[in-house]
């Protein structure tokens, strides 16, 4: 008797089911390694001005600065070089760093850091000028080896020169984590580099940094920290570490955004925001994003959308469209966030698991409006869409442990919500 052919569907639909159960796998033997993975904190500092100081005992005298044209223009770093060179330590600066950094630029900036005789290297700015900077190290350490190859997982495996991260922005939590995003400036491809080696020795928390920042790139960079705060939290593999970080996190931002917004010389706000951002980092780095981040990275990659206004726009119809599954976990963020006054089925204070979770996406949402985020991207083409999305699946399966497996197919339907 002959075997039935499959058709096309039907073949889609058992690669799908297979791919599934390896995601799932992956995820979970990486949930069980967890424990055993030497992840670290940075050791903080509370100022720039700490820095020669650390510099000076370990004996270093020649750092190389990478920052972006927007710091450099303000003159945020000022009072860093000038602490630096009260204290006669040389310093190069960097300052070509584009908002989504660049093999190029990454190039550019190694070039520099060994013309001038580096032996340290500061990354003062966003996520965008710390990606850049440990790129630099990645590459100054081994060089030999091209940033295509040490996409991925652990394929950095060396100790890089002493990295500070500086952030000027409280939202990408770069300053915590063992992620570096870089696009190919050629086919302008986003990719993630991941290594342990990656996570910045010291971080400076400094407010004063920070008071400068407008208030909507405040309000985007604030939600890109509550991004990573709720994917880190929703996901599959967190911890009970992860969990209380995260959950601080969303605390922070939803009591001092606004206030950073709307009064931006409050330092008090500004400081909590900078905490929030260096809380979802911690939760992040270890229990990983999903599918927002995905598809803001291959958005950032095609157009240079700003990564924390992507994620601004799209985290609201992420966690709507992952459904019910979530909501016990949104329902206590929303606690964390003052917004129920507890959960359960009980008419009065309290509120159900799902009244609370959709209270908590509603809220997101306000946000949005209140600080003028729209709910498109203005930049997207049809024809970009599958490309793109594939890019996504690519990032995000089988690494991130996302509530809801989806393949590239599935994840279109972000684009396409968010095309105008």
């Amino acid at each position: 008797m002959a075997s039935r052919k499959w058709t096309l569907p039907e073949k889609e639909s058992y690669m799908n089911f297979l791919k599934k159960i390896y995601c799932r796998t992956f995820q979970t033997v990486f949930k069980i390694a967890l424990p055993f993975l030497p992840y670290r904190n940075p050791r903080i500092l509370g100022s720039v001005k700490q820095i020669p100081d650390l510099l000076k005992k370990k004996k270093l005298t020649r750092v190389l600065i990478v920052t972006d044209p927007g710091i450099a223009l303000l003159g945020l770093t000022g009072e860093l070089e000038r602490a630096l060179t009260e204290n006669g330590i040389f310093y190069a600066v960097y300052d070509k760093t584009a908002a989504n950094p660049t093999t190029a630029n990454v190039a550019e900036a190694l070039e520099l850091y060994h013309a001038q005789f580096c032996e340290a290297i500061i990354g003062f700015d966003g996520g965008s000028s710390m990606d850049c900077a440990k790129a630099v190290g990645a590459r100054a350490s081994k060089p030999r080896q091209s940033l295509e190859k040490m996409k991925g997982i652990l394929h950095v495996h060396a100790r890089l020169p002493l990295l500070i991260a500086v952030p000027t922005t409280a939202g990408t939590g770069s300053e915590t984590t063992l992620a570096c995003v870089i696009v190919d400036a050629d086919t302008r491809h986003k990719y993630v580099i991941n290594d342990f080696c990656l996570i910045p020795r010291y971080a400076v928390l400094d407010p004063n940094v920070t008071l400068s920042l407008p208030p909507f790139v405040t309000a985007t960079t604030g939600m890109d920290a509550l991004t990573h705060a709720v994917e880190a939290y929703i996901g599959n593999t967190t911890t009970h570490g992860t969990r209380k970080n995260a959950e601080q996190a969303v605390k922070l931002i939803f009591e001092n955004l606004d206030e950073a917004y709307t009064n931006g010389k409050n330092l008090k706000a500004r400081r909590n925001m900078l905490q929030a951002s260096y809380y979802a980092g911690c939760a992040f780095t270890k229990s990983y994003v999903g599918y927002v981040h995905a598809v803001a990275h291959s958005l950032g990659g095609q157009y240079n959308v700003p990564h924390g206004l992507a994620n601004a726009i799209l985290l609201p119809f992420v966690l709507e469209e992952y459904g019910s599954c979530i909501y016990p976990k949104l329902a206590r963020l929303a606690s964390a966030a003052g917004l129920a006054c507890g959960t359960g089925t009980a008419s009065g204070a309290a509120h159900s698991e799902e009244e609370a979770a959709k209270a908590f996406i509603e809220a997101i949402k306000d946000m949005k409006k209140r600080f003028g985020i729209g709910d498109t991207v203005p930049e997207i083409w049809k024809e970009d869409i599958p490309k793109m999305a594939r890019y996504a699946d690519k990032e995000a399966n089988p690494l991130y442990p996302v509530p809801v497996l989806m393949d590239a197919k599935e994840l279109e339907k972000f684009y396409y919500k968010v095309m105008p």
